[in-house]
């Protein structure tokens, strides 16, 4: 067998190339195989993912059963289902999910155009006591929510917004800008200059760069601090608990617990109730998922 051009060229005769050859293929293989470190870090992630979806997973089998299956075989299959508790729970939350979902829809748009304008302010316009103000709206965050429960309370009572949806859109209007006005304004001053100072030689003014340059950009951050927030008014419960009375008007974390104090510690309707709670946000997951890690690594990491 004669070397080929290139083989000659190079230098190569026949034993020389099944030499490259079989080195090539032994690269291949040992790429293909996994190596120990891989399997044991698989491992472990499988294991801890099995460990954060069993309390879930028990949540489901629960809420099949009865008390008293529960109690004699509280590992087994439930016999039979009662699918008829997600029935009840769904008929005594869908009102406290309907005041959440009023509350969500209209501070969400709220927090992301505030948080979007001073961000952009803060990283674009150049004013007296811009660091300043900015230095102040980080120091916020770090003031545990719990401190300011009293002052905003008597805030809300001297307004008298007490027992209305306005003392809860109102709070949570003005205090979900925090987290999104650091983010925002970290998005955008890591935008590169050139891109602002062309809109600017072609006559764009502040607001037509905000509009049309760095809101279409952010939306990935946006998409993120729209999950932070809704995260933060779905879950709140002390909140709820201390300005509205009205269970017309409860949310639902405060109302799927005096849902669960009507049966009397009876686990199944109980247990369906926390599952239909945990859906919306397990739809809000798995649609803005990719946005918001996108987001974060875009719009927090970037200094």
């Amino acid at each position: 067998m004669r070397p080929s051009r290139d083989a000659r060229r190079a230098g190569f005769g026949p034993i020389q190339r099944s030499e490259v050859h079989a080195t090539n293929v032994e690269k291949r293989g040992s790429r293909s195989r996994p190596r120990l470190s891989d399997v044991l870090c698989w491992t472990a992630l499988l294991i801890l993912l099995g460990m954060s979806l069993l309390p879930f997973a028990m949540m489901l089998l629960l809420s099949l059963k009865t008390n008293a299956d529960i109690f004699t075989r509280f590992w087994g299959l439930p016999q039979p289902a009662r699918w008829d508790f997600y029935r009840e729970a769904a008929v005594a939350l869908r009102g406290y999910l309907l005041n959440t979902l009023i509350v969500t829809v209209v501070v969400v748009p709220g927090v992301l155009l505030f948080s979007s304008l001073a961000g952009y302010a803060l990283a674009r316009l150049h004013f007296r006591g811009r660091d300043e103000v900015f230095a102040l709206i980080v120091a916020l965050m770090v003031v545990p929510g719990i401190l300011t429960l009293i002052p905003t309370y008597a805030l809300v009572q001297s307004m008298g917004l007490l027992n209305t949806r306005w003392a809860l859109i109102l709070p949570y209007l003005a205090g979900g800008q925090v987290l999104g006005v650091v983010l925002c304004r970290t998005f955008f001053a890591s935008l590169p200059d050139e891109l602002f100072e062309a809109m600017r030689l072609d006559g764009a003014g502040d607001f037509q760069i905000y509009r049309y340059l760095a809101l279409p950009l952010s939306l990935p951050t946006l998409a993120t601090i729209a999950i932070m927030s809704t995260l933060g008014i779905y879950n709140d419960y002390i909140w709820p608990l201390v300005t509205i009375s009205d269970s017309n008007l409860q949310t639902f974390t405060v109302g799927v617990t005096r849902f669960a104090g009507e049966f009397n510690l009876d686990y199944g309707p109980t247990l369906a109730g926390y599952v239909i709670g945990s859906l919306p946000l397990i739809v809000l997951f798995a649609i803005g998922m990719r946005a918001f890690v996108q987001g974060v690594t875009s719009g927090a990491l970037k200094a």
